[in-house]
């Protein structure tokens, strides 16, 4: 990693009124969603008792924002991507209102909260492609990386932050949390409305099945980039950990609840740290490499994690996990935005948000079937093998890839021509 003489350093980037506005946009918009997701699976549980009925709120946010999400990448590649990402804070604030009115009037039930998780799972089928579209709208292209790290520090900061503030403040009711939550989507609404980046290339191609699918298109016939989409996919398929964190902590650890928090929270420490990281010393050289290594280091800490028997190990695994995982995140965005045309940024976005949708929800399922068949410790230890196992495998299948150099925009890319290293 390099400082590089002529990028802006972090105070500089932030001094930038477009990208301070952005970047304080996503932390209050981040947090704001944390704060209301704890509330939500709280409030469920008060209501029914049943750990079912905690899964269905995610899988009510999930399976609208699979069906959604090419439609929403077309869209926003026709549309201000500006006014497509303010509109979806104030349809999350107007839910967080809902919710919070309905909390004081214990109108809730089980059925309105699954109804509500899933209108807050098809506007951000919608909000994340257009976020990741329009970041390079508002930085020049030669600190896209710096910038794109910086703005994932915000969001891992809210990670952190979210949901502790959340659970203190549910003490004084539900409807205080999405109160709390609608102000912040306000807040990220109004820093958006506010932005003003540069001219887009928009798509002009009327919606039908081949635009949607252009997205996917694109990415299938880059290697590089999906080389980098899919290696993402795989390890966090085979290699996440989180669904088994509770196993972890009360029968292998026996560090309770208070010690499930700090395992829950320890990736997202790591990852802030990395991010602030990768913002001052971003990655100039040998992107390719420092993006398998990356992945290779999660599956060693995930071998690490899972044979632990020490609790502070346990949580400096994760930790680490965290960090070498922003690593890959920050290179794999940067690559997607640059090798992307702007008029296909939207749908390539979407397609993008479905691999790490797909690869979270999935990979919680898969930890847990192993887990169930193995037990939690050879669960974790064989996927961070298998991990391990993809890296090597993506080297020969995708060698431009493990030779990319530099995080710069490939101009044949652009143009229509093949991605070259």
């Amino acid at each position: 990693m390099s400082a590089g003489s002529a990028a802006p350093d972090v105070p500089s980037l932030l001094r930038q009124p477009d990208f301070f506005r952005f970047w304080s946009a996503r932390l209050a918009a981040t947090a704001a969603s944390q704060m209301m997701m704890v509330a939500l699976g709280w409030q469920m549980y008060d209501l029914t008792g049943s750990a079912w009925d905690l899964g269905l709120i995610g899988l009510a946010q999930f399976v609208p924002a699979l069906l959604l999400a090419l439609p929403a990448g077309h869209a926003i590649d026709r549309s201000d991507r500006k006014r497509v990402l303010a509109a979806s804070m104030a349809v999350q604030l107007g839910v967080a209102l809902l919710l919070a009115i309905g909390s004081w009037q214990h109108a809730l039930g089980r059925g309105s909260l699954l109804l509500l998780s899933m209108l807050l799972g098809g506007v951000r089928a919608f909000q994340m492609p257009a976020s990741q579209a329009l970041l390079p709208q508002l930085v020049p292209t030669e600190v896209l990386p710096r910038a794109l790290a910086l703005s994932s520090s915000a969001l891992q900061g809210a990670i952190i932050a979210g949901p502790a503030l959340g659970g203190l403040l549910y003490g004084a009711g539900a409807e205080v949390v999405y109160g709390v939550s609608a102000a912040g989507f306000a807040l990220s609404a109004l820093a958006i409305a506010a932005l003003h980046p540069r001219p887009a290339v928009l798509a002009r191609e009327p919606m039908s099945m081949r635009s949607m699918l252009a997205g996917l298109h694109f990415i299938v016939e880059r290697k590089v980039i999906l080389g980098a989409v899919a290696l993402d996919l795989f390890a966090v398929l085979l290699g996440g950990a989180t669904a088994l964190l509770p196993i972890f902590a009360k029968d292998i650890l026996h560090v309770g609840p208070t010690g499930l928090g700090l395992l829950r929270g320890a990736p997202a420490v790591g990852a802030l740290v990395m991010s602030l990281a990768l913002a001052r010393w971003p990655i100039e050289r040998r992107c390719g490499t420092w993006l398998l290594g990356a992945v290779a280091a999660y599956g060693v800490t995930m071998v690490a994690f899972g044979l632990s028997r020490w609790f502070w190990l346990s949580l400096l695994a994760l930790a680490v996990s965290g960090a070498v995982d922003m690593i890959s995140v920050v290179i794999r965005h940067t690559l997607v935005q640059l090798e992307t045309p702007d008029a296909m940024r939207g749908r390539v976005s979407a397609v993008n948000s479905v691999f790490i949708g797909a690869s979270n929800q999935l990979g919680e399922f898969e930890s847990g079937a192993v887990a169930a068949w193995l037990g939690p410790v050879a669960s974790a230890v064989t996927g961070g093998i298998g991990t391990l196992l993809v890296v090597l495998t993506w080297i020969r299948l995708f060698p431009a890839l493990a030779r990319r150099d530099r995080l710069v925009r490939d101009d044949a890319a652009l143009a229509g021509g093949r991605t070259t290293a």
